[in-house]
């Protein structure tokens, strides 16, 4: 039966020694584990991870008793080493990564060491999976510490079912760039079917990445990589609703609100929660309270600000750092505005269970979430579920991925003080009707969209990601299919082969001159025509000058240009209708004014057909001119008869009436179901070849498995090989 197995570097249970050295289980905090705990409870499904501590040899007894405990429990342990944490958990992973994708990159150290670390204790978790895994099993693997495991298990499972999702912000290419293990990274994650985000603009970076440093382009979100379709999408992950509505309107909590309530006094409450991190900018918004109790003097006396800090790797020098800095800004504001019966902020450097936070969502006029950089942020989500009331306002960061849901919030930069100000003084003087109405709009969006919703869309997603490659897989030629091919081509009297040239039986050039037949091609070709019974027809988008200095001393026939230059076996070039160029004025001044601001583009001119090459331009800024030129034509196109054409790094504008099905067709032979029809090419300009080729031709894609052809092969190689194998049968 399949199972879907989790993997993330945490598990969700959190293993600590108490002070006798007796081990606890605590549930690990965070959304991620309330909603995948319906998942990995189910059947035989298992979540893989870190169960939070390290075992030295002399702990062998505890290490067997938390491995049967977890697993009894549905989770299988890795175990890490002091050495393995403190190089991958803390050094890579949040010394390289974690700065560097949340912009900070200033603070990122890259290091070798801790790379290698990185590798190794991936390679570990793929291990633990491998060992679990069956063919047809789920496996969703999470966040910035485990890139590397997806291409990882792709290669001992090529057919797996793999998602990922990334639980932190993806960044830019120009800062993603930085990293010298970039193109690794890169490459472990598209080991995945379904890559997710929390925003659309982190999936955004991450394509523009993925073209930039891999070469790979998409589609709608698509990319094809080893001829397998990946799909990148944004999945904005929810918070279990119900539980903090219930936790909020729970007995205890409103005793616990009580009692924070009678010893605040009658104060207007701010409320701020966070971690521990620089990406938090916990000291900016202290710096903000200041300018606020600065220009608003009135509320002096009048609001105080709860600050709840949990702790986070203070150990570390900079987190030790941000620790006195915000310690020393906190005393500076209560000592410069405070009284002896008003405390301005009330610091809590801890964690507080569910029911104390429930009590302080519960009382907070306004929720301050102010991040420099966040993923997505499940503060904000919980303080609007547990305003049953729905009276309270939302400051929330632009910079917080909540922000593209919460649209109803206070969306503020947190790096403009004064507009962030002003938002609390708004916040503060909002009346009670406008809090209700945008409180309960975002309520009804955080309850649709919860942690459920979001887990159910991920794997739904991903199987349907699945069952399209399977689909898309059947055209995949294998070796059976290729002796079939090969027998039928042998038994038929007549074969009429269509044989398109660049990336179909050449590779791409950079400079498409270059692209010259070699010498085991033209001997191919040969030995294909030595039989009268066997017709070759190039059919290439080149200009026929060309194709006649190339290949003219064979015996094959001609479809040049996509069908404007049509060449006969015993017969010169000619085209196939009465054709008009004046157009080319019209349009080659566009062409060339593309050209002088795209460094290394080039225009070719053919006899019916202008062609604007970015072979050799920038990633990027080529296929930006590609879509700006095809953007711009579009419209003149239409109105002049004019098609444009979009293919591999060209953009070709030629007579409309004009492709290469229509060419093909001039061959009578494909009316008759007797004789052996094979079509291949790797444009979709190849593509009305293939529609027009009857039902019984063969026909093949290189390359993209998105075709109407009936089979793909991975490249040109793969097609030599196949004409082979035909020209010695």
């Amino acid at each position: 039966m399949a199972r879907t197995i989790i993997v993330s570097n945490r598990l969700p249970v959190k293993v600590q020694r108490d002070s006798n050295g007796d081990l606890q289980y605590k549930p690990s905090e965070g959304g991620l584990a309330t909603g995948l705990g319906s998942i990995y409870k189910d059947g035989d499904n298992v979540w893989v991870g870190w169960p939070g501590l390290y075992f030295k040899d002399k702990n062998k007894a505890q290490k067997a008793e938390v491995t049967e405990k977890l697993t009894s429990e549905n989770m299988d342990p890795v175990y890490l080493s002091e050495s393995e944490i403190k190089l991958f958990y803390e050094g890579f992973s949040n010394e390289t990564l974690w700065p560097t994708f949340h912009y900070f990159n200033q603070y990122a150290l890259y290091k070798k060491s801790y790379y290698e670390a990185y590798k190794k204790v991936n390679q570990k978790y793929c291990d633990a999976v491998l060992e679990l895994a069956n063919p047809d099993d789920t496996i969703w693997i999470h966040d910035y510490q485990l890139m590397l495991v997806p291409d990882m298990i792709r290669q001992k499972l090529p057919d797996a079912s793999i998602g990922f999702f990334l639980h932190i912000p993806f960044p830019s290419f120009e800062v993603f760039r930085l990293l010298p293990w970039r193109r690794e990274l890169l490459d472990g994650v598209l080991g995945s079917d379904l890559v997710g985000f929390h925003t659309y603009d982190d999936m955004r970076h991450f394509l523009s990445a993925v073209s930039r440093i891999c070469f790979i382009g998409n589609q709608q979100g698509q990319i094809t990589k080893d001829r397998r379709t990946i799909m990148i999408d944004s999945f904005p992950i929810g918070i279990d609703y119900d539980k903090y509505a219930n936790s909020s309107a729970a007995p205890s909590t409103l005793s616990k609100e009580v009692k924070f309530r009678t010893s605040m006094g009658d104060q207007k409450l701010m409320l701020s929660i966070d971690r521990l991190d620089y990406s938090k900018g916990i000291a900016a918004r202290l710096e903000i309270f200041d300018i606020f109790l600065s220009k608003y003097p009135e509320y002096q006396n009048k609001i105080s600000l709860i600050m709840v800090v949990v702790p986070s790797r203070d150990t570390v020098e900079k987190y030790k750092n941000l620790k006195e800095e915000v310690d020393l800004l906190v005393g500076r504001i209560n000592g410069k505005y405070g009284s002896m019966n008003w405390t301005p902020i009330h610091y809590f450097y801890r964690s507080f269970p569910l029911e104390d936070l429930s009590a302080f969502y519960r009382m907070a006029d306004v929720a301050l979430v102010t991040p420099m950089r966040d993923g997505m942020n499940l503060v904000c989500k919980e303080y609007v579920a547990s305003k049953l009331d729905k009276k309270g306002v939302l400051i929330l960061s632009e910079m917080a991925g909540a922000s593209k849901e919460l649209s109803e919030a206070l969306i503020v930069n947190p790096n403009d003080k004064h507009q962030v100000v002003d938002a609390i003084y708004k916040a503060l003087t909002m009346p009670v009707e406008e809090q209700e109405k945008h409180m309960a709009f975002m309520q009804k969006a955080i309850k649709k969209f919860d942690i459920h919703h979001w887990v159910r869309l991920f794997l739904d997603r991903l199987n349907s990601v699945k069952e399209q490659q399977k689909v898309m897989g059947t055209k995949v030629m294998d070796d059976a299919m290729e002796e079939k091919v090969v027998k039928e081509f042998k038994s038929k009297e007549k074969r009429l082969l269509f044989l398109d040239y660049d990336g179909t039986l050449v590779p791409f050039n950079s400079d498409p001159k270059e692209a010259k037949p070699d010498k085991d091609l033209k001997t191919l070709l040969s030995k294909l025509t030595a039989d009268k019974n066997t017709n070759v027809v190039i059919i290439s988008g080149r200009d026929k000058d060309t194709l006649q200095k190339w290949l003219g001393d064979l015996d094959v026939e001609f479809v040049g240009e996509h069908g404007v230059w049509l060449k006969m076996r015993g017969e010169d070039w000619k085209t196939i209708d009465s054709l008009d160029d004046s157009w080319k004025d019209a349009i080659r001044p566009i062409l060339e004014m593309y050209t002088d601001k795209t460094p290394r583009s080039f225009i070719e001119e053919k006899d019916y057909s202008l062609v604007w090459h970015y072979r050799q331009v920038e990633t990027g800024l080529g296929e930006l001119r590609a879509r700006e030129i095809i953007s711009h034509l579009k419209y003149l196109s239409s109105n002049m008869n004019l098609e444009v054409l979009e293919g591999n790094k060209v953009v070709e504008i030629k007579n409309l009436e004009i492709n290469k099905g229509k060419a093909t067709s001039r061959w009578a032979d494909t009316k008759n179901k007797n004789n052996f029809i094979f079509a291949v090419g790797d444009d979709w300009t190849d593509e009305d070849t293939f529609k027009a080729m009857p039902k019984h031709a063969c026909t093949i894609k290189v390359g993209d498995l998105r075709s109407a052809a009936k089979y793909s092969v991975k490249d040109h190689l793969a097609v030599r090989e196949l004409l082979s194998l035909m020209a010695n049968s």
